[in-house]
């Protein structure tokens, strides 16, 4: 979990220019208090996540419906019917084609977002049409229903809730289901104006690995970088909630409008997120 332990200063008119993502060098870390992550190589040292603890948001309402967009919403059936055209190759989509994409930043957040807290605030979310993107840190969220690896024992931050549910009204499964957190609603950005919600799917790239799951939970509005045990381990990356994950190049990119019915079916997240994906990289 993260804590809101630091305010968001106010985005200057430079911090929204056009950008270029992700070919940017990365910017200095901070101090070392912050916490630094290597992969493969948990960081034991000083307070463990503390920087990210601290009370989960609830569920965030959804706004007011706006005009109907070209529909795009996929659900445990996704796939079934006609193949739209670019979509027959039978090759899975490679890391590089997506992180081709995704090279340019139009940025559709008003201001830039931190990593941890203390660190600096250089994260910008961009957008196309049809997707959200970022580049970050991986910070492991353990919190849902407790299980062997994610409990309080394991996770001194440790939340059985999450601010989406499954379709029983239970917390979702941090150790079964890959998902993704993004940032609370502020001035900042909203994920709910760019028709994200909880279920909408997203596409996590990490090397050569690209890997599929929803957004299943909300973390404090000036952070950003964190998904779940599961998605950490199908990554590659440690997924220890108190030491693992990775301090950079992560990319996560979230598409508009989808959303997989009900938020637990993996499966049906790994065929439509493939299936979103392709089209992404073709331009369709």
């Amino acid at each position: 979990m993260r804590v809101q332990s630091l305010t968001l200063v106010a985005a200057s008119a430079a911090l929204i220019a056009p950008t270029t993502f992700p070919a940017a060098p990365p910017p200095t870390r901070p101090a070392p208090s912050a916490r630094i992550l290597l992969p493969g190589v948990p960081d034991r040292a000083g307070a463990p996540r503390a920087d990210r603890s601290g009370v989960r948001l609830g569920p965030v309402p959804r706004l007011p419906a706006r005009p109907p967009a070209p529909p795009s919403r996929v659900g445990p059936d996704a796939g079934a019917g006609a193949r739209p055209q670019g979509e027959g190759s039978g090759q899975p989509v490679r890391a590089a084609d997506l992180l081709a994409r995704v090279r340019d930043c139009r940025p559709v957040s008003r201001g830039r977002y931190r990593t941890d807290a203390g660190a600096p605030a250089d994260i910008p979310v961009c957008g196309t049409r049809d997707a959200v993107y970022w580049k970050a840190d991986l910070d492991v969220d353990c919190d849902g229903r407790p299980g062997d690896r994610c409990n309080a024992r394991t996770d001194p931050h440790f939340s059985p809730a999450t601010a989406y549910t499954q379709s029983d009204g239970r917390p979702l499964d941090a150790e079964r289901l890959p998902y993704v957190v993004v940032p609370g609603p502020s001035d900042t950005w909203d994920h709910r104006e760019d028709d994200v919600r909880g279920g909408s799917l997203a596409a996590l790239v990490h090397g050569d690995r690209v890997r599929y799951a929803v957004v299943g939970d909300v973390g404090p509005s000036e952070l950003i970088g964190e998904a779940s045990y599961a998605a950490a381990r199908s990554l590659g990356v440690p997924a220890d909630p108190e030491g693992g994950g990775v301090a950079s190049d992560v990319t996560y990119i979230v598409f508009k409008g989808s959303e997989v019915e009900p938020i637990e079916d993996t499966a049906a997240a790994e065929k439509a997120g493939e299936r979103l994906a392709r089209r992404f990289v073709d331009g369709d």
